[in-house]
């Protein structure tokens, strides 16, 4: 018989162990972890050892997950908060500035903001060309990669020559993309095509609806 057959006539006939429940006793395999032999039940034992280590380990794993998540979401909320706060656009895109540099420590933090956001003197009101607008408008949601283009790097002055990695927010009240909102860094893992953007879009949101509450 093949080694095929054998396996295939005691999956169909699990009584056979009870039949020849001694021969399991004196049946020895090869240890997994050495040379010796060993018995079939020290072997299953064995077997049950390694797949409570790989459970364990992915318990690990879900509860790390688990509790980034909760930070990330915790500093999201006190980011929520105080945009609820802000009074005034200034007061908005500082609080945006502050929090994102700080509690979520994203070293570069751009804003440009155009037609139904107003306008005024302030770099965030500056000039933006046709082709980063039509970008903003195409972004379903938000881009994370690599750099996109000299024009969004420009906006970081003299550092954007060294951030590696971005993610870029459409600002939108209803379905009128009236800004954009980029956050760069130097690690070039830190903002990666694929990566989950939940929090990134709750960020774009919170920073839209607030850019429009308290627009003049």
């Amino acid at each position: 018989m093949k080694a095929e057959e054998v396996a295939r006539y005691l999956q169909d006939h699990p009584e056979f162990f009870e039949q020849y429940a001694d021969l399991l006793a004196q049946i020895a395999i090869p240890s997994p972890h050495g040379g010796r032999a060993i018995s079939i039940t020290e072997r299953q034992m064995g077997a049950l050892r390694d797949k409570v280590k790989q459970l364990e380990g992915k318990l690990a794993e879900l509860i790390r997950f688990g509790e980034e998540n909760d930070g990330i979401a915790a500093k999201v909320h006190k980011l929520a908060v105080a945009l609820l706060a802000a009074r005034d656009n200034g007061t908005v895109l500082q609080t945006l500035y502050d929090h994102l540099g700080g509690s979520f420590a994203v070293p570069h933090v751009a804003v440009r903001l155009w037609g139904a956001a107003g306008s005024g003197t302030a770099v965030e009101f500056a000039p933006v060309s046709d082709e980063a607008r039509r970008f903003a408008e195409t972004l379903a949601q938000p881009y994370c990669g690599p750099g996109a283009g000299p024009d969004v790097m420009a906006w970081f002055g003299e550092a954007g020559a060294h951030v590696r990695s971005l993610a870029l927010l459409a600002l939108r009240e209803g379905g009128e993309t009236f800004g954009l909102m980029v956050m760069g860094s130097e690690e070039p893992q830190r903002f990666y095509p694929g990566m989950g953007t939940l929090y990134v879009e709750q960020i774009g949101e919170m920073a839209s609806a607030a850019l429009v509450r308290t627009r003049a």
